[in-house]
């Protein structure tokens, strides 16, 4: 039960974190989005050792393990948009398809680079 509470509350300092660069955002008619600024945020935090990463490490376990449930809604607000996928679906799915792939290796390639670095400083 105290681990419930412990993730219950790490998520909503989430949620708080995300409504407030939300808001941040709207009010000084940034254009970034209020949730890029929040991550930024709590990077910030963590870098600074302003919070501890146990401080939020269940929350954001959780939110990741259900990560697929943010993408339902978006997914199927997609069939409003009929016409146009009809029409341009598969320039579409060969952007999302590239844009995936370059994601997939500039990760793979910073892991590699960091991890490298990681040795080199250990050794």
């Amino acid at each position: 039960m105290q681990a419930f509470l412990k993730s219950l509350a790490q998520v909503l300092f989430f949620i708080a974190v995300s409504s407030l660069m939300n808001a941040l955002a709207q009010l000084l008619r940034l254009p970034v989005p209020g949730s890029i600024l929040g991550l930024a945020l709590v990077f910030l935090l963590l870098q600074f050792k302003l919070i501890k990463l146990e401080w939020i490490d269940l929350g954001a376990k959780w939110l990741l393990a259900e990560m697929l449930l943010f993408f339902i809604p978006p997914a199927a607000g997609m069939i409003e948009y009929k016409a146009i996928l009809l029409a341009s679906g598969m320039r579409i799915l060969i952007v999302v398809a590239c844009s995936t792939v370059l994601v997939m290796i500039c990760s793979g390639l910073l892991t590699e680079r960091f991890a490298r670095k990681k040795e080199r400083g250990q050794s």
